[in-house]
């Protein structure tokens, strides 16, 4: 799991800009900053709107999530009406606000839908919104690499994937890496609550002389294809989709192509390399190391340690859980395990859009999957180098449930060069953190430990043979 899922679906695939205004003129009463808290389920977002009034009179605007990192997102439209009613599209990720202005003007009364629910949302005008945090690793141009924008495709689903191809100054063919991003929808920047982690360390690893492959999940960004009726498999072809485009860059080095893979992605990364033979090494990074199921278990666990949860609501909420997968696995079809887990989360006082946004997610393709999947079949099967790296203070993919396992199933394969290490103070991401809640990660200026990066590079460059 590369973020933990918030309302707002499309992060990091939205630029900062404005809608395109209105034809209708209306009154300049709604232009300015407006800002609320959604309530999903007991997890608190922060939403602000930023509304203009051009010269014709029309409306135009940005929207934030900045617990989730993300600033300057694009209204796809910006609507009032002279009774004071409001409508702030999101179209990227199927968001919208309808609400009505309050009569002394100070705020607007109204609901946040996506996905089929609604949520409660009363905005107030504000002169005090959050700015975006300050990212100092984010490379800044001139770049002492070439970038390129490429496209390629995945004959064996039919789809195209687009990303960027960093090429290192001197004379080739480099050795390169694939990236892979972790679950849920990812650009190629792997962009997460404000941070751009696969950005940075493609930067880093080009300035290091390794050519670095990033590249948009399916359906998202520049990619084609369906990434709701996508599973890991699915996934593990784009990857290798990626492998068979480099072969044929005369840049890179055919004998020297990696796969680097991130939280979900680094399973996908040993999943793809056992199924090719032009995949030089692999890079687990925060994988896993059991099935997804006991991940989720362990994971609800060490979370909520982390935020200092009472051990007794962590073990109703870790029930809860285990009720609602129980039930889903025994149903015999889609409908059947909606009624059940409805049934579940009403006697846990769970109702409403809470309940609706937990029943849809867990029968998708990809969660059907991702549940039983076990990742160390795979890593039995690799014979090509392999560096696994988990962060010490990682609450999603926990350490020391999770590296134990790799670690053994490589040597068990008698795989005859793999390193597995825990890094010190790092969590899911690899940032510095101090307890690895989630919570923290906006929080966290920094978004890769520069520690971390090297340790990669190293690896890679001693693997490759890198000058």
């Amino acid at each position: 799991m590369a973020g933990v899922a918030g309302i707002i679906a499309a992060l990091g695939l939205v630029g900062a800009g404005r809608a395109e205004a209105q034809d209708a003129p209306v009154s300049d009463g709604f232009a300015g900053t407006w800002a609320g808290t959604l309530d999903v389920g007991g997890q608190i977002l922060r939403l602000v709107f930023h509304v203009e009034l051009d010269e014709s009179g029309g409306l135009s605007g940005t929207m934030d999530s900045p617990d989730q990192g993300a600033f300057g997102l694009t209204l796809s439209a910006v609507e009032a009406d002279s009774d004071g009613s409001v409508r702030f599209e999101f179209a990227m990720a199927g968001g919208a606000y309808t609400g009505r202005m309050l009569e002394d003007g100070t705020g607007i009364d109204g609901q946040w839908s996506q996905g089929g629910s609604s949520y409660p949302l009363a905005l107030e005008r504000t002169e005090d919104a959050p700015s975006a945090p300050e990212r100092p690793q984010e490379p800044k141009p001139p770049y002492p690499y070439e970038a390129v924008d490429v496209e390629f495709d995945n004959p064996e689903a039919g789809n195209r994937l687009a990303g960027t191809l960093t090429v290192p100054t001197g004379e080739g063919p480099h050795p390169v890496v694939v990236l892979i991003s972790g679950s849920g929808a990812q650009d190629r920047d792997e962009a997460v609550f404000g941070h751009r982690p696969f950005w940075i360390l493609a930067d880093h690893l080009t300035r290091r002389g390794i050519a670095v492959l990033r590249y948009d999940d399916r359906g998202v960004g520049g990619s084609t294809g369906d990434i709701a009726a996508a599973t890991m498999t699915d996934f593990a072809s784009d990857a290798l989709a990626a492998v068979a485009y480099l072969v044929t860059r005369p840049e890179t080095d055919e004998a020297r192509i990696g796969l680097l893979g991130h939280s979900e992605g680094a399973s996908i990364a040993a999943m793809a390399a056992h199924r090719s033979g032009d995949v030089a090494f692999v890079i687990h990074l925060a994988g896993m190391g059991v099935n997804g199921r006991e991940l989720l278990e362990m994971q609800l666990i060490a979370i909520n340690e982390a935020l200092g949860v009472p051990e007794a609501v962590t073990r109703q909420r870790s029930e809860l859980q285990k009720r609602l997968l129980d039930a889903s696995a025994a149903a015999p079809d889609d409908a059947s395990a909606a009624v059940q887990a409805r049934e579940i989360l009403a006697a846990a006082g769970v109702t409403g859009a809470a309940a609706d946004a937990q029943v849809r997610a867990l029968r998708t393709p990809w969660m059907n999957d991702f549940l039983v999947y076990d990742p160390l079949p795979a890593l039995r099967e690799l014979d090509v180098p392999v560096l696994a790296l988990n962060g010490e203070l990682d609450t999603q993919v926990p350490p020391a449930e999770n590296l134990g396992p790799v670690e053994r199933a490589l040597r068990e394969g008698g795989n005859p060069d793999f390193t597995v290490r825990e890094l010190e103070g790092l969590n899911h991401l690899f940032q510095t953190a101090d307890t690895g809640s989630p919570t923290e990660y906006v929080q966290i200026e920094e978004t890769m430990a520069p520690a971390a990066m090297e340790v990669i590079a190293d690896w890679i460059a001693e693997r490759t043979e890198l000058d």
